[in-house]
């Protein structure tokens, strides 16, 4: 609860107070009074020069006489000084000795100052500060072979500024030379070199990416936290009995639904539609604690049990990957499941033995499989386990049984040359084949409007009525109006009451 309060409530106010704790430091504190200097140019001497500058040059030359030195290993700066900050610059703001015209010292390491001049002035009264006698001058730290050119105590209003032109000569080292620098202090501020006003300042970076920060932050504590409870929250503990093609559908939806309602208890046990049915019809009185799933309609043999339609659900023709067939036509479908075809090269495929993989008798998936592309049952074929076929060398007309979906999709993907059928997203879970059916492939859209015709509708059954106040009533109500609608779609399924014919989902007895 603490941190949630702090990252809520705290967090925000500090987003807000840095920043402008920041502006304040930058602009008001330390910034208030800034003198900022900003090296324009540094380059050698060359003819190119001359023609940027005409003039200048033999201004800045010392001569000894009437002759001129030979000078050689030349560059040329241009430095610009300026009052960078909110508040006016006096003379007295410049730190120094008592009693001294100087304010700063410009320097050059590595270089002797052969000749300088002030270029451009802001302001035209500033020269009178910039004359000879008033602390400017030439001179060299021999020591350390490094060229000074001392300025004077220059009052700067906010926003002026002056240039400083000086011709150098290497004194000390190849290479490139280190950068000018300007020495010195002002009271009640400082000295800083600025840069072009190009780019994004580090500040700005800076405030701005802990700004991110504190965004990020709240998101995270947002996403983290539990989805507001909705209004038909219930509470208890639910099992859910029925159909392994439905089983993820539903362990998807029981999870949103506990996440919401923390008071909230999912048990699962997805043995089959049949086997589902016959679970809950043996507790022989209305149970609110237990719903079952069933692939199609219950029959006449559970009277007792009250049915509720979820979905549309999706189902496919699914095969051996090596088998070489990806569509398959109904007819083709009922003769291999009738046993007229023996061998995949007779559909176009390779030269592979047909496995056929069946759900066992009273599986909900395979009454629809059976309703929908056969038309009819199945010759009675003997048991036989599918786990017993996996790496026998196979014949024509050999079959398997599979309890339940997982089985089922298991036996195809292991099994050379098998072909079975399934709940289509639980197909593509486990990359398996789904052939296409008449020309038409696997998909909600064709399902609704029943141009692929191998799709059921999902059932939830109770034993009688629901209190509404009980935890499967409320379930059966997500499922159906509220949130529970978007796993059964993202699962392939279109819920029947987004169906253009919702009465297509009404129980065939």
């Amino acid at each position: 609860m603490g941190g949630e309060f702090f990252v809520q409530y705290l967090l925000p106010v500090v987003g807000i107070v840095i920043p402008v704790a920041a502006f304040l430091w930058e602009f008001v504190i330390i910034g208030r009074k800034r003198l900022g200097y900003r090296v324009q140019m540094d380059t050698p001497v060359t003819g190119s020069i001359e023609s940027v500058f005409p003039g200048v040059l033999p201004q800045l030359r010392p001569s000894s006489g009437e002759s001129t030195p030979d000078l050689q290993d030349l560059s040329i700066v241009l430095v610009r000084i300026e009052n960078s900050g909110f508040a006016d610059i006096g003379g007295s703001d410049y730190r120094g000795p008592e009693g001294s015209l100087v304010g700063l010292h410009l320097r050059f390491p590595h270089r002797r100052v052969m000749g300088m001049a002030v270029t451009e002035l802001s302001d035209d009264g500033l020269a009178d500060s910039l004359v000879p006698g008033a602390g400017i001058a030439v001179r060299e730290d021999t020591g350390g072979h490094i060229g000074v050119i001392d300025l004077p105590r220059v009052p700067l209003d906010r926003g002026d500024h002056y240039k400083i032109l000086a011709i150098l000569q290497r004194s000390r080292g190849t290479g490139e030379y280190p950068a000018p620098a300007v020495v010195g202090g002002i009271s009640g501020g400082r000295v800083v070199q600025t840069r072009n006003r190009i780019g994004v300042p580090k500040m700005m970076v800076a405030l701005t990416v802990f700004l991110v920060l504190v965004i990020i932050a709240q998101l995270a504590v947002n996403a983290a936290q539990p989805p507001p409870t909705p209004l038909d929250c219930a509470s208890g503990k639910l099992t859910l009995l029925g159909s392994s093609a439905f089983e993820q559908v539903m362990k998807d939806a029981a999870d949103q639904y506990a996440n919401r309602c923390t008071g909230a208890e999912f048990a699962e046990e997805f043995e089959g539609s049949e086997r589902g049915l016959d679970r809950l019809a043996e507790h022989a009185a209305p149970d609110p604690g237990s719903i079952t799933i069933s692939d199609g309609p219950k029959g006449d043999g559970y009277p007792m049990l009250t049915p509720r339609p979820l979905a549309l659900s999706l189902f496919s023709v699914i095969v051996d990957r090596g088998v070489g067939v990806d569509a398959l036509s109904t007819e083709q479908i009922r003769d291999l499941y009738q046993g007229k075809v023996g061998n995949w090269r007779e559909v176009g495929g390779r030269d592979l033995p047909v496995v056929l993989v069946n759900r066992i008798p009273g599986s909900g998936t395979r009454n629809t499989f059976e309703r929908r592309l056969l038309g009819a049952g199945q010759p009675e074929r003997p048991h036989v386990s599918c786990t017993a076929l996996k790496g026998a060398e196979q014949r024509d007309g050999a079959h398997c049984d599979a309890q339940v979906t997982a089985d089922m999709t298991k036996a195809v993907a292991q099994i050379p040359g098998a072909v079975g059928y399934a709940e289509y997203s639980e197909a593509e879970r486990a990359k398996l084949t789904s052939v296409a059916i008449d020309g038409v492939g696997a998909n909600r859209d064709s399902a609704i409007d029943r141009s692929y015709p191998f799709w059921g509708v999902e059932y939830a059954y109770s034993y009688g009525e629901l209190p509404a106040d009980s935890l499967a009533a409320s379930f059966l109500r997500f499922l159906t109006d509220q949130a529970g609608k978007d796993v059964l779609r993202e699962h392939g399924n279109a819920p029947c009451a987004e169906l253009p014919d919702p009465g297509r989902c009404s129980p065939e007895f």
